[in-house]
């Protein structure tokens, strides 16, 4: 899983520095699908559920699942959600990066860093013994402090040999409940944050949900490992 996490990140942090006003969202897919051919690995998206690209691109209001397209061009403070998953020899890896394209407004700013701040929360959070609640109230604990909302409608999920697998991982939470971590385990933790209220709507595509509100999302996310001395991110 840990080689699985390193093509994610290789592939996010070249999407990454081909974020930039005037850019497509589907130049960014193009981009993703040209490494992972030159790599030999399989895009964990593209046919999932009948779904068409390797990569989720949300862009402002869209909180996740966006399809990248031709017509979505990047402009100046637009902030845009990258979602990957690649599988390695039958093993999965999954992550997430919001990416400011050029200058962001100080809100829009302030949205990915709490919302970054707080995926760090719900894996500090890792540990064998501690509970799934534990994540969850770690990550809510910091988004709505801040003023911000966390998305209830997804959540973060167990992952393995597939995509999605037990237990649902959810960003909101009371400490000490729901299921207890075990060693071996491992899960990708998801905040996606709301600049404003928390409800969600899935557009006519079928897949990208959207802010009902229209307000700014963001989405940051790690695969993790429960080792018996903590969280070990594999998607870093």
């Amino acid at each position: 899983m840990r080689r699985a996490g390193r093509v994610v990140r290789e592939v996010l942090e070249l999407v990454r520095s081909k974020v930039k006003p005037g850019a497509t969202t589907l130049d960014l897919e193009k981009a993703a699908a040209t490494r992972l051919d030159e790599l030999g690995v399989k895009a964990a998206f593209k046919g999932y559920h009948g779904y068409p690209c390797v990569l989720c691109t949300s862009v402002n209001s869209e909180v996740v699942h966006g399809i990248p397209s031709a017509k979505r061009t990047l402009k100046e403070g637009d902030i845009v959600s990258v979602d990957f998953g690649a599988v390695v020899d039958g093993y999965y890896g999954d992550s997430a990066i919001t990416v400011p394209v050029g200058s962001i407004d100080p809100d829009a700013a302030r949205l990915l860093a709490v919302t970054e701040k707080s995926l760090h929360a719900g894996i500090a959070a890792v540990k064998p013994g501690a509970t799934l609640g534990d994540i969850g109230a770690a990550v809510q604990d910091i988004v709505e402090a801040e003023g911000f909302s966390v998305v209830r409608d997804f959540v973060g999920h167990g992952i393995g040999v597939h995509m999605h697998e037990d237990p649902q991982v959810p960003n909101f939470g009371e400490r000490g409940r729901g299921m207890k971590l075990k060693v071996g385990m491992v899960i990708a933790i998801e905040p996606m944050v709301n600049a404003g209220r928390p409800d969600v709507e899935v557009l006519g595509d079928g897949w990208t949900a959207v802010a009902k509100d229209g307000s700014m999302s963001a989405h940051f996310e790690h695969t993790v490992a429960v080792t018996a001395t903590g969280a070990r991110v594999l998607t870093e």
